[in-house]
Parts: C-alpha cells; sequence; structure tokens
C-alpha cells in the first residue's frame, strides 16, 4: 500500500520520537510531532534538524530532499492531533503506568480505525494495552536507536492484537525503506533486547571476574563480533562453522556462563553513583569537556558508513 500523505501522530518528542519523524516524513507521511512540553517540542525540532545535517554530510540527503521532509513535519502540544491520525506511534518515557495514561485519552480520541502502537523497548504490549479503546489495532513498533540509521524494527504482536493490525504494522514498516521482524508472542524484552542483554550480563562477568578489562570487552565485539554480526546471524554463523563445532563449545561453555538473575554490582554501582553514561558525561567511559557530543557523532558517523556498504 501506498501510505504518502497519511498522518502519522509521533508521540514524545525526545530522542526517539525526533529519530522517527524524520524516518515517517521521508519515506512520504505527513507527520505531527507532539509533546505536552512546549520546551520539549523545540528540543526535538533541534535534534531532527541536526539529524538532518548528518544526513545532508554524508550524502545520503539532496538539500531539496531534506527540505520536503521538513514540510511534511509539523508540531504540536495540542491533543486534538490524535484525531486525524491514521497512525499514532508513541515513544513517551518508559513507564507503564504513564503509558497506559497515554492511551487511555489518546485511543478514545483516535478514530475507531486508527492505526495504534508503542516504540516500548521492554513493557508487555499486553498490559499497555489494557488502557486502550479498541486493543485489537494496538501493536509494538520497536526501532533501535537512532531508527533514522538502523534499520530494524520488531512488530510484536499484543495478546489482543488483530491480524490485519500485525499485516499493516509489517506493511508499513517495509513502506518506511526499514525491515520488520515479527514476534508473535509478546515475550520480555522482545528479540533484540534478550540477545542485547544476555551479551552485557556476560560482559559485566568478563570484566568483574577480573579476566578483561572494559575496553578490550567493547573491542572485541567493535573488531570481532561485531564485523561478523553486521552481516550474519548466530543461526547463520553456527552453519558456515559447522553445527558438529558449535554442538562441542557449547556443551563445555553454556555452563561457564553467567546466570546472573539480579542487579549487577557494576551496572548498578555506576548508576547509585549518577554516572548514567552519556548523558551524565560519566558511566564506564569518561565523556567531559565536549566528548559526550563527539560520542555521538562518532557512532552516528560508524553506522552511516556501515550502512553504506551494507544496505546501500
Amino acid at each position: 500500500m501506498d501510505y504518502t500523505g497519511k498522518r502519522a501522530v509521533l508521540a514524545g518528542a525526545g530522542v526517539m520520537g525526533a529519530s522517527l519523524a524524520l524516518v515517517y516524513a521521508k519515506a512520504g507521511f505527513s507527520v505531527t510531532l507532539y509533546d505536552l512540553c512546549e520546551d520539549e517540542l523545540a528540543r526535538g525540532r533541534g535534534r531532527l534538524a541536526a539529524s538532518l545535517q548528518t544526513l545532508l554530510a554524508e550524502g545520503m540527503l539532496s538539500p531539496d530532499e531534506a527540505e520536503a521532509i521538513l514540510g511534511r513535519i509539523d508540531y504540536t502540544s495540542d491533543k486534538a492531533c490524535f484525531q486525524s491520525a491514521f497512525l499514532i506511534l508513541e515513544n513517551i518515557t518508559e513507564n507503564l503506568s504513564a503509558k497506559q495514561s497515554f492511551w487511555k485519552e489518546a485511543s478514545a480520541l483516535a478514530q475507531t480505525n486508527a492505526l495504534l502502537a508503542t516504540d516500548t523497548s521492554g513493557l508487555s504490549i499486553g498490559e499497555i494495552g489494557e488502557a486502550i479503546t479498541g486493543p485489537e489495532r494496538f501493536a509494538g513498533q520497536h526501532w533501535l536507536n537512532p531508527p533514522h540509521l538502523i534499520p530494524l524494527c520488531e512488530v510484536v504482536k499484543g495478546e489482543k492484537t488483530a491480524p490485519e493490525t500485525m499485516a499493516a504494522m509489517v506493511d508499513i514498516v517495509t513502506f518506511l525503506g526499514k525491515k520488520p521482524v515479527v514476534l508473535e508472542r509478546d515475550i520480555p524484552g522482545f528479540i533484540t533486547n534478550r540477545l542485547q542483554f544476555a551479551l552485557l550480563r556476560e560482559a559485566l562477568h568478563i570484566v568483574e571476574s577480573g579476566a578483561a578489562s572494559v575496553e578490550d570487552v567493547d573491542n572485541t565485539v567493535k573488531y570481532g563480533l561485531g564485523v561478523r554480526y553486521a552481516c550474519l546471524g548466530p543461526f547463520d554463523t553456527a552453519d558456515l562453522a559447522g553445527l558438529d563445532n558449535f554442538d562441542k563449545v557449547s556443551t563445555r561453555l553454556f555452563g561457564q556462563l553467567s546466570a546472573a538473575k539480579g542487579p549487577d554490582p557494576l551496572l548498578h554501582g555506576l548508576v547509585e553513583q549518577g554516572s548514567l553514561g552519556v548523558k551524565s558525561r560519566k558511566g564506564f567511559y569518561d565523556y567531559s569537556d565536549g566528548k559526550d557530543s563527539a560520542a555521538i557523532r562518532r557512532r552516528d558517523e560508524r553506522i552511516i558508513r556501515l550502512a553504506k556498504c551494507l544496505f546501500s
């Protein structure tokens, strides 16, 4: 289906909302970026402009295309925007009560045939959907940050999501030029975060056991596994290496891997100290004196170079 001109309301003008507004507008949707806070809307406009400048600098957009994208986006704090939406995609704070409160109001305002989606990264689609009028039209669209650069979107079925809603969500993600993967069950963390946090748990265990430093664990991923996993999945890798080999190694190794269940002492300790990563200018690494913006810029530049190689 051609969704050009359809109205997509992106609720929440934070990092994800601003990036997704760019994704939807670039594909031809008419986009409304909504936030209750006018200051956050202004910051969202700035984030979107900065992302466009990066794409322009990398030759991924022409000036005319960038101007056309900006022309398809408007900004509002007026809840009346939900009444004309073809799709509402929510990106507000990762808090179940806040999301349920938002959806109780937004779903009642929306047209009965409007599609509804949440970009939660770990909350239950079914539990969020309990507050929704017409939960059969509600599903998860879980994007990876920054979605204007990373192609993947997890489309997640809630307990009451209708099959036609899932089909429409997959079709929309495909229309956006992105890669949908489908979860037929609403499992905690979906696919991405289950894999991501399994890796993080083992990375923390390696560092805490004194086997290797934070830097060397990161370098192992950046210069080893990450290069491979940029173009191969774990099952691709196993097939290519030989399932007999992977069977032998997994038999020996699985019992040696971390099985930690509670908060990790290293990670939790940093949070308790107020070391939250780039946003507080200190985490596992130091981001003071402008190193925070440099880290974001370096990440985006590397993702863009990789995307040009793999997906152009």
